[in-house]
């Protein structure tokens, strides 16, 4: 045909799209035309898959080990008998430890609150002014501390020996002669002589055969009441010097007698009265030296452990 022909033909003739075959993408098949993998969306569709509902991305506990194992019935006996034995070992140790330290009584005699120390320092600077010196008793037990002030207590001779402790270390340290060796040598014999005090009272007492209710924490109590003085005279002697230092230590030292005088009597003669022994009785003589000798030796030793930290 001419190509004239032909063009006319083609020109008379319409022109239908041209139909090209789209290759369908089946599941788990690649784009033909992509040149990578798309996995994230494989990877959203897992991650989704793991994560329960409300538990924000994390395994749900039954799947935790600590789930398994207390889902076990051999380790739930486990647990039990090991509470079991921990329990009776907690009462165990609560019933011997007051065989040892008695912590039902120390609780007494630190049931103190701020009037009782106020009124009890007081006491032991000015005793000459007190009247009443009998404890009280509710039920044939004494009464608290914080509910009368002639009670003994463990709180003020605690405190005390731990400031006489600092008060002696500053001393030293005002005078160029602080060591840790010297301040723990202060410290220890301030113990030790204030066991001593106490071994050396329970075996008079066992001699004398007096019978009181005068206990060893009494003792302790009654005998650590001297450092309050003894803290006084240190701290008036640094900042007054030697006759500062005498003049509140002398006046510590007569108050502190006075006060174990008229408290140790209501403890040691008044159980002689109560026996009907003649005042001028020889065992009765032999309770009123040994309260003589207890009261007098405060002073000395209070001496005895400031002297040296005043120059």
């Amino acid at each position: 045909m001419h190509p004239a022909g032909l063009a006319a033909a083609a020109a008379g003739t319409p022109r239908l799209p041209s139909k090209r075959r789209i290759p369908v993408s089946q599941p788990g098949m690649a784009d033909p035309h992509q040149l990578f993998d798309d996995t994230s969306s494989a990877q959203n569709r897992g991650y989704g898959a793991q994560r329960a509902p409300g538990s924000l991305g994390y395994p749900a506990a039954s799947t935790l080990p600590q789930a398994a194992f207390l889902a076990d019935p051999m380790s739930n006996m486990a647990m039990a008998y090991g509470s079991s034995l921990a329990a009776q070992g907690k009462e165990l140790v609560d019933k011997n430890i007051d065989r040892f330290i008695p912590v039902t009584k120390l609780k007494y005699y630190f049931a103190v609150d701020t009037l009782y120390v106020g009124k009890k320092l007081g006491l032991l600077f000015f005793p000459y002014l007190h009247q009443d010196w009998e404890v009280q008793y509710q039920q044939d037990t004494p009464v608290a501390p914080r509910f009368d002030v002639n009670a003994p207590d463990l709180y003020i001779p605690a405190m005390a020996f731990i400031t006489y402790v600092l008060v002696a270390g500053l001393a030293l340290g005002t005078q160029d002669r602080f060591s840790p060796d010297l301040l723990g040598l202060q410290a220890s014999s301030a113990l030790a002589w204030l066991t001593l005090e106490v071994l050396a009272i329970l075996l008079s007492l066992y001699l004398v055969t007096v019978n009181t209710d005068l206990t060893t924490i009494d003792l302790v109590a009654f005998l650590g009441y001297k450092y309050v003085g003894m803290i006084g005279g240190i701290l008036m002697g640094l900042l007054f010097g030697k006759i500062g230092y005498y003049v509140v230590l002398g006046w510590c030292c007569v108050s502190i007698f006075v006060f174990m005088i008229r408290t140790l009597r209501l403890k040691i003669l008044a159980e002689a009265a109560a026996e009907g022994v003649p005042v001028r009785g020889a065992r009765n003589q032999l309770r009123m030296y040994l309260t003589m000798a207890v009261a007098a030796t405060q002073p000395l030793l209070m001496y005895w452990l400031t002297f040296h930290l005043v120059r």
